[in-house]
């Protein structure tokens, strides 16, 4: 029996990876699977920029809204999730079209998870202690002993820094070893064409820079107002993202003005596209475009691509034409 066929629309922030994803759902008769992490949270709409759906043109979308900002969801939530809702999708002769940005989710669905060990609080505290009287010492070890986690991790995010080195001291392996092939088993079934975007990158960052001006003057303060109002807590994992961190801050820190946070929200947004380039340069079967997602030029390729793609894994495009 052939393999199924499964599409990705990946690359960095703002790079037009909705827009692209829609006009190939609309051509091939697609469904589309987000793998962002942050629009899997009810609430968290304008910081993470989801398609309204007055705007997703009767296309359905997947795992969007799926959470509550308190749940907990995991890569191995989405692959779990994920897995069950292809077979769905194929099953209405509909082509599943994974969009997003979240490089580890999609590598956690394509190639699998092994299970690391469960959390030790001894060592997170003797962790977090170490980190408040030697500031940069989480960073320093966790470079001296993994990397490649060092590599992916943002150098201020603490606690994804600590279980990082919380796998690597426990197990006495590096969190990539952890997370290769196997306890999540990799995907099977199914043939995966990763299409990644790959903007000019100055253009990119003049119009991440626009569009944080555009998320900040326009709803994203308010959102995180209303979600704090509703009881939503500061702690809440999705406020640890882009944006909403910075939005958070000018609102509950009053030495925080709002130049400084937006400028902020501007520059680490630059950074994340960085970190997600790099990420998936890793992914070595990965179809890079040259351009936006709303370039024609960079529409018209994909078509192309994706339509002999689907020649080659299943009876023809035909099949999922209107």
């Amino acid at each position: 029996m052939p393999n199924l066929p499964l599409v990705a629309v990946a690359g960095p922030t703002g790079a037009g990876k909705s827009t692209l994803a829609l006009l190939l759902a609309e051509h091939f008769s697609g469904e589309i699977v987000n793998f962002d992490s942050v629009q899997v949270y009810a609430g968290f709409d304008v910081g993470s920029a989801k398609v309204p759906p007055p705007l997703q043109r009767g296309i359905p979308h997947h795992l969007i809204d799926l959470c509550s900002p308190t749940d907990l969801f995991t890569a191995g939530d989405f692959a779990t999730e994920v897995r069950v809702i292809l077979p769905q999708i194929i099953g209405r002769r509909r082509l599943p079209i994974l969009c997003g940005g979240t490089g580890f989710y999609l590598r956690a669905l394509l190639q699998g998870l092994s299970p690391g060990p469960s959390r030790d609080d001894d060592l997170r505290d003797s962790l977090s202690t170490r980190e408040a009287r030697h500031p940069g010492a989480i960073r320093r070890l966790l470079e001296r002993l993994d990397p490649e986690a060092a590599g992916r991790i943002h150098s201020n995010d603490a606690n994804k820094s600590i279980r990082a080195l919380e796998l690597r001291l426990l197990a006495g392996r590096s969190g990539q070893e952890h997370f290769s092939n196997a306890g999540l088993a990799p995907l099977t079934g199914y043939d995966t064409l990763v299409l990644a975007l790959n903007p000019p990158r100055e253009e990119l960052y003049k119009r991440l820079s626009q569009r944080c001006e555009e998320m900040w003057h326009g709803g994203l303060i308010g959102e995180v107002k209303h979600l704090l109002d509703a009881g939503v807590s500061p702690s809440a994992k999705p406020f640890e993202s882009l944006g909403y961190r910075q939005a958070l801050r000018y609102l509950v820190d009053p030495d925080c003005s709002e130049s400084e946070a937006l400028e902020e929200m501007k520059v680490r947004t630059r950074q994340y596209a960085k970190r997600q380039w790099t990420w998936f340069r890793g992914e070595k079967d990965a179809v890079w475009i040259d351009g936006f997602g709303s370039d024609k030029s960079a529409q018209d390729q994909v078509v192309t691509i994706v339509a002999e793609f689907l020649k080659k894994c299943c009876a023809g495009p035909e099949h999922f034409l209107d």
